[in-house]
């Protein structure tokens, strides 16, 4: 075996892999979807081809094939809506299509009863999740779990996996969501027995000094003595009692002023739960502080009522009906307790996590990939270092926007704390954030487009590493010089092979997934806390950074980014905590700073960050994660058009082919008669050269959908996404990608030997960062 701290290093210079990797892939086998395109269907459509009048005897007997086919669909269909870990898997997204969808869509009987329009849209609706359960590689519960490989330069397979012992899975949890207990807080609060032990801190953005109170924006206000020094205490740490017997001042004299500081918006003095994957855990750890046993108890009660329901919802497993149950028990009892809706509306203001629970699992198969896989991988590092000058680039134009706002700041000779820093550059990391980044990735597409060279009209283009490195060299090469999170990348990379055999041996082809950048998606709660040692993944995160990190603290939620699950979970008790405006963080925590009490200055022609302590760093690593944020979904090599050939390089394909397609021209979404929609379908198909998979990007659907064009159900989903594209704004597109590898290509298997769609997450640590010394 080989060690297990040998770095693992990208063929071609300046980039690390961590050993361990993510094993990403659905919950379902890959063929569960295959089976909903009936044998020869698609032959018997290709008979009418274009402008082949869908009329006569040889269409009525199509249309009756068509018919019997969609009877056996439908009745396969309920066999899919009848499983009860599929029905688990709703319960745990749609809890109410059980009862509006799937129960009525079961009591119906195919080819008895009438095929009308209502049972058609439930086994559409049954598709459509079969689809996403089948071949999505998304990470959520049993239906999309958490599998990990690792990093073997000794072993003899360039990819092997075990299928595990005892199951489909090694491990799950059921986790609150952060914004269900957040709720049980605010009516915690409303108990001023209970909030006599909360402790009421300073807000972030504002700092106490030579008898005045600055705010950001504000005229400095003149504080009287005592109230400055009761708002020095105010750490959030010591109840209003403990902050009077430090002063040595009546406790009623105390709270007074505390009323005051929070009247006047300098401190808080709120039941604020700390940001965590566990925050009922955070919730019981400050009650639990509360010295009045009573009143601790009464509020632990009602804390431990929500913990009873989450464990019954838990114990329920895959069982449909006592999920469902649980899951019900625990949204009545959280509606009496809390007077607030159990399940948040779906909208474009909702974060992910809309019910009180999720759940995450551990997949049983792992994975151990070695060198053979290791040579192949070659490509990626040109597509990392694009990366990173695009990281860089974009750090460039935002530091020139910072100083330009430091230099206004500091001109009368004021200091200038990140707070105030922040708060004149919002919204962060800067207002011309966006226009920034849409500049550099146009001209990272225009690098690419001279270095590709792709003749016009080319479906596909094989170029090699030995020709294409020098050039990307050229153009990309140069060390990193970013901000604290840019030194990673985490690429998705699925593999094609034939059999089991030419996956150990390395004979295999290699295709390029997304591309995050600036990001270690391995970093975040959901991956963390589903790894069998967490330990192992602090260790990775320490080798790349031996010293503390500055992080800042996170609003817990943002609209369509982040929830309680994708946190970030891999901080140490060496690394800093900045609040700020949002003070999401555990101020029992050591080493958390408000953001008013960190100077900026200027060293040596880089703003930096001094924490009260005397540590130092750069200023953009205090906008490490709005930084990521514009940047994580944009690296592309793809020039712009209406159709992008497949781009492979050596064995690694770095972009599928992808039409642009007007959906104006699906001329086949808007027709009444099945057979004839499944015909036109496949004409569009033709007329374009688009192959059997796909998968669908429309800008009214939540996420790209997989197509089959051999099965009517599934050309009948497109048809209704392109209808509804189509309403909204006539002159839009459809962004259709061939899927590579196939359903039928899928390896992995589990202890049944069933085969399952994957991909490998890596995370690449950039070895050429410039330290702080060396600058």
């Amino acid at each position: 075996m080989s060690d297990e701290h040998a770095p693992v290093l990208l063929p071609g210079g300046g980039w690390r892999l961590w050993h361990q990797f993510a094993l990403r892939g659905p919950g379902f086998p890959a063929d569960g979807v295959l089976r909903l395109a009936p044998p020869g269907l698609a032959e018997a459509a290709d008979k009418f081809g274009p402008g082949t009048a869908l009329t006569g005897p040889e269409w009525d007997a199509f249309t009756d094939e068509l018919s019997t086919a969609a009877v056996h669909t439908a009745r396969h269909l309920q066999q899919v809506a009848a499983r009860p870990r599929f029905q688990a898997a709703l319960a745990w997204q749609n809890p109410a299509v059980l009862r509006t969808g799937i129960a009525p869509f079961l009591r119906w009987t195919p080819g008895v009863d009438a095929r009308s329009s209502m049972p058609r849209q439930r086994e559409e609706l049954v598709a459509h999740y079969w689809q996403r359960f089948c071949v999505k590689n998304d990470t959520i519960g049993f239906f999309g779990p958490v599998g990990w490989g690792n990093w073997d330069l000794a072993a003899p397979d360039a990819v092997a996996t075990d299928a595990g012992d005892g199951g489909f899975l090694a491990a799950g949890e059921v986790y609150f969501s952060g914004w269900a207990i957040d709720a049980l807080a605010k009516v915690l609060a409303e108990d001023a027995e209970l909030m006599r032990w909360i402790p009421p801190r300073r807000v972030s953005i504002v700092r106490a000094a030579d008898g005045t109170v600055r705010v950001p924006g504000r005229p400095a206000q003149p504080v009287g003595q005592r109230e400055a020094a009761v708002l020095g205490l105010c750490d959030g740490t010591r109840p209003v009692a403990a902050i009077a017997a430090a002063l040595d001042l009546p406790v009623d004299e105390v709270t007074a002023c505390v009323r005051e500081l929070v009247r006047r918006r300098w401190a808080q003095w709120r039941l604020e739960v700390p940001a965590a994957t566990h925050p009922d855990r955070a919730l019981r750890a400050i009650l639990e502080r509360v010295p009045d046993a009573a009143v601790r108890d009464r509020a632990l009660a009602k804390l431990a009522v929500l913990e009873d329901r989450r464990d019954a919802v838990r114990a329920a497993g895959d069982d449909a009906d006592a999920l469902t149950a649980a899951i019900g028990a625990l949204e009545a009892d959280f509606a009496a307790l809390t007077d607030a809706e159990a399940q948040r509306a779906k909208g474009a203001r909702t974060a992910p996590c809309r019910g009180l629970v999720y759940s995450d699992t551990r997949r049983a198969a792992t994975a151990t990939a070695g060198p053979g896989l290791l040579a192949h991988l070659e490509p990626l590092q040109l597509c990392l270092t694009a990366a990173r000058w695009m990281t860089n680039r974009f750090a460039d134009g935002i530091r020139a926007r910072l100083r330009t706002v430091y230099d206004r700041l500091a001109a009368d000779g004021a200091p200038v704390d990140l707070a105030t820093l922040w708060l004149h550059t919002l919204p962060s990391p800067h207002p011309e954030a966006g226009d920034l980044i849409d500049a550099v990735q146009a001209e990272l597409r225009a690098k690419w487009t001279r270095l590709l060279d792709i003749p016009p009209g080319a479906r596909s283009v094989r170029l090699t590493t030995a020709d294409l490195a020098p050039r990307v060299r050229a153009e990309f090469e140069e060390p990193g010089d970013g901000w604290s999170l840019a030194r990673y990348i985490s690429p998705d990379v699925l593999v094609v092979a034939d059999d089991a055999a030419a996956l150990a041996r390395g004979d295999v082809q290699l295709v390029l997934g997304e591309m995050h950048c600036a990001l270690n998606t391995m970093g975040a709660s959901l991956f963390v806390h589903q790894h069998p040692d967490r330990a192992e993944l602090l260790a990775e995160t320490t080798r790349d950074f031996p010293g503390p990190r500055l992080l800042p603290m996170l609003p817990k939620e943002l609209p369509q980014k982040w929830s309680t699950r994708s946190r970030p979970a891999l901080d140490r008790d060496q690394d800093h905590y900045v609040a700020l405006v949002d003070q999401t963080g555990d101020p029992h925590r050591p080493r958390t700073v408000l953001g008013a009490d960190v100077q900026v200055v200027d060293s040596d022609g880089r703003l930096t960050a001094v924490l009260p302590d005397g540590t130092r760093y750069d200023v953009l690593d205090a906008y490490a994660n709005t930084l990521t944020q514009r940047v994580m979904d944009r690296f592309t090599l793809r020039p712009e058009g209406e159709h992008t050939p497949r781009v492979t390089v050596d064995r690694m394909t770095l972009a599928r082919e992808t039409w642009h397609l007007p959906v104006s021209g699906a001329d086949f979404a808007d027709e009444k008669s099945e057979a004839a929609r499944f015909v036109r379908a496949r004409h569009w198909q033709r007329r374009h050269d688009l192959p059997r998979f796909v998968f669908v990007v429309s800008p009214t659907e939540p996420r790209p959908f997989y197509v089959d064009f051999d099965s009517p159900v599934y050309t009948t989903i497109l048809a209704k996404a392109a209808r509804r594209l189509a309403r909204k704004d006539p002159e839009a597109r459809l962004k259709v990608s061939e899927m590579l590898p196939t359903p039928e290509q899928a390896w992995l298997t589990d202890a049944e030997g069933h085969r399952y769609t994957s991909e490998l997450r890596f995370v690449a640590v950039d070895q050429t960062v410039v330290s702080g010394e060396d600058r």
